[in-house]
């Protein structure tokens, strides 16, 4: 039987900010790295289960993105596309990756697209799951409300009932998981959540990118890519991941029964079955 070494916490200074990453070093001698994009209001602990299960045949790195998770807050106008990118390529030579698979969700898969795009000499493949570059009115609408609701708690499982409330359809034991690492101390013995609050502020809107950029970057994505969406996801209609499929010169869509739009946290394990076997 084959012992897995279990995860370590490091951090490492990009673009002038403190970044957390977690780190699954693999068992087997020579395994590709692949690292993990989480999605907006996520973090690095988010991926835990999942990068467990495949840290058996690669090196998982899971990067807390700015303002998120236990990485530094970054200034309020400096949430774009543009710096995030930038935070991946600072990450990808501080650590010296090359031959790589990049897989990221929702913001995170926003930030792979616009990576990907610009053709980098390390990338080997790519998964984007559940985003495209236009988002649906429906979905966007309920994760604006969502950043906007209560954020302060009297304890843990306060948090976890407004999470159950805001998405029923979500794994128990990985609900729980997300949201006890996504809390800090807040004044009084009370909690909040860990990400900047400035990603909170409906006064402070981040820019996003015009979706004629973002065919333009899938069009010129030159690695084998998958693209995962949830059956009943309200971000990512059908027709728009057909439409993605089809630009993407080298691509594969797959379909997560019973999940919407935040796939790993509803299906773990359809999710895992997905892109084990693309990787």
């Amino acid at each position: 039987m084959t012992t897995r070494a279990a995860a370590t916490d490091q951090f490492v200074t990009l673009n002038g900010l403190r970044f957390h990453y977690r780190d699954w070093p693999s068992a087997r001698p020579g395994a590709r790295d692949l690292v993990l994009l989480h999605g907006f209001t996520g973090h690095a602990h988010s991926w835990d289960s999942f990068a467990a299960a495949l840290s058996a045949e690669y090196r998982v790195l899971a990067l807390d993105q700015r303002g998120h998770g236990e990485t530094e807050w970054a200034k309020p106008h400096e949430y774009g596309v543009d710096h995030m990118v930038s935070d991946v390529e600072a990450f990808v030579a501080e650590l010296r990756l090359s031959g790589f698979a990049l897989l990221g969700l929702s913001m995170g898969g926003r930030n792979a697209i616009h990576y990907a795009g610009r053709r980098p000499d390390a990338l080997e493949r790519l998964v984007i799951v559940d985003i495209g570059p236009e988002v649906a009115a429906e979905g966007s609408a309920r994760i604006q409300a969502g950043v906007q609701a209560n954020d302060v708690f009297a304890s843990l499982d306060e948090a976890i009932d407004q999470a159950r409330r805001s998405n029923p359809n979500a794994d128990p034991v990985e609900q729980r998981h997300r949201v006890a690492h996504n809390l800090m101390p807040a004044p009084g013995g009370k909690w909040t959540y860990r990400y900047d609050r400035a990603l909170r502020d409906p006064n402070n809107p981040r820019p996003r990118p015009a979706p004629e950029l973002g065919w333009t970057l899938l069009a010129s994505i030159d690695v084998p890519t998958l693209l995962v969406r949830g059956e009943v996801s309200d971000v990512l209609p059908r027709a728009m991941a057909e439409r993605m499929a089809k630009t993407i010169p080298d691509c594969r869509l797959v379909e997560v029964a019973g999940s919407g739009h935040s796939i790993p946290l509803e299906r773990p394990r359809g999710f895992l079955e997905a892109v084990r076997t693309f990787l």
